[in-house]
């Protein structure tokens, strides 16, 4: 990965020009530079770059194109296109002809080359960049840190990143920032009243668990996050067609995501008593599999009918919100790979939030655009709340007919928070097609915003 330095000696220098702002550029150079650069072409679109040559051959300075603002428009991170163009070195931006988020594009570019290589060796890159005075290099490393924690857990097959390994990587984020634990797992679920984790996760040769951490002074504003942690979903007795199950390691992208703001609430130092439930299970098949039709007990006392084995991730999340809101924290956060509709509605980019609180609504939505993590927030639509009511029980896991399906799910999990303000993000956690800063694979979604949110807050 490409590292911040505060080293400048040798660092080759990044002028970044728009079209408008090289003509002015071309009209101050030596006719030497001037000659090379109008015969190169170089129009300084966005993303393209042009290197300079020295006196004596050497590599002067590298110009980059910055673009037009349509051309910015539609997408993000633009500085990050350069970095597998550029050779290996140290780099020093020049942004003072064009108006950028400079801390931003220096987050782009750390996060540009990122890969997952535990299973392939691709050759290391070093490619470096002077952190520009006005960035603070420990707030976008801690960023770029937690983007590939998620990023990694996401991207390894489950069975290298089963419940167990989802727990080591839960412990070990724990340790290294001086946070408490608590893992219930096994019968101890059943004994600890947690009956819907222990039935989607039943099935499985390995044992679904509860995982709990917490850190931060105990009368600090209290903000629980509570993250998906379904290592491999089969879809259960109602078993996804094999197309369906190939993505199904990224089912955990809850609990990544919820590990990757951990990570940067405690290195950054937040004023927070910080909570993170993970309930970890994997839906696999087997005698001892729950079935459609079952009506579950829930920590809570509601019963939920079972009308889909593939509806699970809100039956565990459920159990780990209860426990949650018993506590009335400040502020609950659900994060989880949920369902398709919001796919459907929104695409693999633009991730759905659901709140009541409008002020809460208002910030993140800001927050959103300002740090280029993209949200939308779709409604807690209470109409269709007779949609997950199915009568014989007090909750349907799966409303028949499959309309506003994110929108169903949100409202089932509200069901189990009552005494906090409460946030719910439906997650894709995967990027399908590379871009700049993120890669084809997991992809750290919305955690960004939510902790601008936070900071700002607290």
């Amino acid at each position: 990965m490409p590292i911040l330095t505060e080293t400048t000696d040798t660092a080759t220098e990044l002028t970044v020009l728009d079209p408008d702002g090289l003509v002015t550029w071309i009209e101050a150079a030596d006719p030497a530079t001037k000659t090379w650069v109008e015969s190169s072409r170089f129009g300084a679109g966005l993303g393209e770059i042009l290197t300079l040559p020295g006196a004596e051959g050497n590599l002067a300075g590298i110009l980059v194109g910055w673009g037009t603002p349509q051309a910015r428009s539609r997408d993000r991170f633009h500085l990050a296109g350069i970095v597998p163009k550029l050779p290996d070195g140290t780099y020093r931006l020049n942004p003072e002809a064009v108006e950028m988020n400079v801390s931003q594009e220096v987050l782009g570019w750390l996060l540009a080359e990122y890969s997952f290589d535990r299973y392939r060796e691709r050759g290391g890159r070093d490619v470096n960049l002077v952190c520009p005075d006005g960035v603070g290099a420990d707030r976008v490393r801690a960023m770029a840190e937690a983007a590939a924690l998620c990023q990694d857990l996401i991207n390894t097959p489950a069975r290298d990143m089963g419940p167990d390994e989802l727990e080591s990587a839960f412990l070990d984020l724990a340790q290294k920032y001086g946070a408490e634990t608590t893992v219930i797992r096994g019968e101890e679920l059943e004994t600890g009243n947690f009956p819907m984790i222990a039935a989607v996760g039943a099935a499985s040769h390995r044992e679904p668990r509860l995982l709990d951490m917490t850190w931060g002074r105990a009368d600090a504003p209290k903000v629980t996050i509570v993250g998906k942690g379904v290592c491999f979903d089969t879809g259960g007795l109602n078993i996804k067609p094999g197309a369906s199950m190939g993505l199904m390691k990224k089912d955990m992208g809850g609990a990544a995501t919820s590990l990757g703001l951990a990570l940067m609430v405690m290195a950054l130092g937040l004023d927070i008593r910080l909570r993170v439930l993970v309930p970890a299970v994997e839906n696999a098949i087997s005698g001892p599999a729950f079935r459609p039709g079952d009506i579950l007990p829930s920590r809570k006392g509601l019963t939920v009918e079972v009308n889909n084995t593939d509806a699970e991730g809100r039956l565990v999340l459920a159990d780990a919100l209860a426990l949650a809101d018993e506590e009335s924290p400040d502020l609950i956060i659900s994060l989880a790979t949920l369902t398709g509709a919001a796919r459907v509605a929104l695409g693999p980019d633009v991730p759905p939030f659901y709140t009541d609180d409008e002020d809460l609504a208002g910030s993140l939505a800001a927050s959103a655009q300002s740090v280029a993590d993209p949200l939308w927030r779709l409604p807690f639509w209470n109409p269709y709340e007779y949609m997950i009511e199915p009568g014989i029980a007090d909750l349907d896991n799966a409303p028949a007919g499959g309309m506003a399906g994110s929108i169903t799910a949100a409202l089932f999990l509200r069901r189990f928070v009552e005494h906090s303000t409460y946030l719910h993000l439906d997650l894709y956690g995967w990027t399908p097609a590379a871009k700049p800063a993120r890669p084809n694979g997991g992809a750290f979604q919305g955690a960004r915003a939510i902790f601008d949110v936070l900071e700002e807050r607290y």
